[in-house]
């Protein structure tokens, strides 16, 4: 490629600098040209920090200037809809972070414009790229496990409240755990099972401990600002009668400081994510059928390769446009009945 693509981020926080422009930059093809961040000085910072030639911040008068092919979308969520849609009408390719917005309303109207203007639109769901994920679903798909009629997915944090940002903000993100770390739990067993059609959801969720205290793994925070649920726990029921039971935190008192993984149980065997596990049952004892030594720790890295692959014209298997709007229903779903405390039918 004789041109390279141009690349400019929205957004100068620290996913943008410690994922998406750490992979940006390891690519001959792609040259980062600007950034764009509410405030001056960071946006400044920035930019001289890793080597990115101008800043600004106005993200229009970006587009003016610069006309990016890539642009990676590292907002508040509340911001992710407005900046996907302005993106891709300034003819870029996009990665967003998650979650894809803040409603199914705004995901699909993502999706739909994704599709008009023939534009990629990925989602940094990076777990489901891991080689756990990948090998796990074909498994599933071949039928090795069986018919995987439950599904446990937790995305558990004993006292592990963002310090930093907007986490606590309802308005600014529209959740708490579940749109924040339970999400990407959601969307690997969603990946890994084949993306079932979901029937009914039904959840509670709990504003128990972020109000009270105000310290933990990652910070301070304000208890009188914390408008999120600090914990939640849903059950999906598919359309085929199984269900998936999802639990997440950013504060609950647990052993362990934190667990982010999903078990799969099948009428022949189960299996678990991160390392990925498959083993079943020989007359009361484990047997092991495959597993690996260590988790896939290369999963931003192969989330962002897939996606500038994808606009290289290769072929390789994103989290689309179509799929973050689904997760984003089933978000919206789980919330709807903790606050309405009834099944919530799709």
């Amino acid at each position: 490629m004789s041109k390279k693509l141009k690349v400019a981020l929205i957004g100068g926080g620290q996913v943008a600098e410690k994922v998406h422009v750490a992979y940006y930059a390891s690519r001959p093809e792609l040259e980062l040209v600007a950034v764009v961040d509410s405030q001056t000085e960071r946006a400044k910072e920035f930019a001289e920090r890793n080597g990115i030639a101008r800043y600004y911040t106005d993200s229009e008068a970006m587009y003016q200037a610069e006309k990016p092919d890539l642009v990676s979308v590292c907002t508040p969520n509340k911001m992710h809809c407005e900046h996907v849609l302005q993106a891709l009408h300034h003819g870029c390719h996009v990665m967003c972070e998650k979650p894809p917005a803040m409603t199914p309303d705004q995901a699909y109207q993502m999706w739909q414009a994704s599709t008009q203007t023939q534009k990629v639109l990925a989602y940094d769901f990076h777990h489901r790229f891991a080689d756990d994920a990948r090998l796990l679903r074909g498994s599933v798909a071949s039928g090795e496990l069986g018919e995987v009629y439950v599904t446990n997915a937790k995305a558990l944090r004993r006292c592990g409240v963002p310090g930093w940002g907007v986490f606590t903000d309802k308005t600014q993100q529209g959740g708490g755990p579940l749109i924040d770390i339970g999400i990407h739990m959601l969307d690997a067993a969603m990946f890994v099972l084949g993306f079932p059609q979901v029937y009914k959801v039904d959840a509670h969720m709990y504003q128990k401990i972020g109000t009270v205290k105000n310290n933990g793994q990652f910070g301070q925070w304000d208890p009188s600002r914390f408008t999120v649920e600090d914990a939640l726990f849903a059950t999906l029921e598919f359309t085929s009668g199984s269900i998936l039971r999802l639990e997440t935190s950013f504060a609950l008192n647990i052993q362990p400081q934190s667990v982010m993984n999903v078990e799969f149980c099948g009428d022949r065997a189960g299996a678990t994510l991160f390392p990925a596990h498959i083993y079943t049952d020989d007359g009361g004892q484990l047997l092991t059928l495959y597993q690996r030594e260590k988790a896939d720790d290369l999963r931003h890295h192969k989330s962002m390769e897939a996606f500038v692959e994808r606009v290289l014209g290769n072929p390789a298997n994103i989290a689309d446009g179509e799929q973050g709007y689904i997760i984003q229903k089933l978000v919206d779903a789980i919330y709807q009945a903790a606050e309405q405390r009834k099944s919530i039918y799709l």
